[in-house]
């Protein structure tokens, strides 16, 4: 694996790239997180087989702030440059949480970069949520003191960061159904039983998705990745080995 920062369109973002082994394969963290957090519960399942690659978005993990990085739009503009400048091929695009609304969003209006979506824990709209409750007291002292270490921007500004995410998520994303339908490339919806995502909002993304796929994971919660880890690769492996429109024995969703 190798890593370090690049200037991508004029910011110093921190990208990760392992051995080519195939298609391209970009891994999307979630919230307030980091590549770090992520990569291990996803790469058992896709590392031998494609060509991986990441990044610490803007505002996370080494990745320093700009001015409006939070907003899933200003998230959405970084996706594509990175897919551009960096991957330079269509990319199969597994995005957890707030990356998984990044990689709908690219998968929406830029299908030409996208071969697959493996929407974990996403949400199109952000009424999609059980109520969210204030975070901005959960920061713990591990958390504080790895942010201290990794971000290079200050250590308080880590408690604002948490209050502007805090507030997005409350108000984005906005995506209606119909702009869900746009999306063409096959995509799985993953989610825990006892997910943050609400199971009627999971259904919804899936059924309004031409070549969607849904898969709940029993006994977890928005961190199955680390609940039930065996179960979570199995489902991205066998969904990667295997793109072709699903043909089951008694149809009732698809034709």
């Amino acid at each position: 694996m190798k890593s370090g920062y690049i200037d991508l369109r004029g910011h110093q973002t921190f990208v990760y790239e392992w051995a080519n082994n195939g298609e391209a394969l970009v891994m999307f963290h979630g919230g307030l997180s980091q590549t770090s957090h992520f990569d291990y519960a996803v790469l058992p399942a896709v590392e031998d087989s494609h060509h991986v690659f990441a990044y610490d978005r803007t505002a996370h993990g080494f990745t320093g702030d700009r001015e409006g990085s939070l907003h899933f739009e200003y998230q959405y503009a970084e996706a594509v440059s990175y897919l551009e400048d960096v991957v330079k091929e269509p990319a199969h695009l597994i995005g957890y949480s707030d990356g998984a609304i990044v990689a709908l969003m690219v998968a929406m209006r830029r299908p030409e970069l996208v071969k697959s979506v493996v929407s974990f824990g996403g949400n199109f709209h952000h009424n999609g949520t059980l109520p969210l409750p204030d975070f901005s007291g959960f920061i713990s002292p591990e958390d504080r003191a790895e942010y201290a270490i990794t971000s290079p921007d200050a250590p308080e500004t880590l408690d604002k960061k948490n209050e502007r995410m805090t507030a997005i998520w409350r108000s984005e994303p906005t995506f209606t159904v119909a702009d869900i339908a746009e999306i063409k490339c096959p995509v799985l919806v993953l989610v825990g039983d006892d997910d943050v995502i609400t199971h009627k909002h999971s259904v919804l993304l899936y059924e309004s998705i031409p070549q969607g796929q849904l898969a709940v994971i029993p006994g977890t919660s928005h961190q199955a990745h680390k609940e039930k880890p065996e179960i979570f690769q199995l489902l991205i492996r066998e969904f990667l080995n295997n793109l072709e429109y699903p043909q089951t024995m008694m149809p009732q969703r698809r034709t």
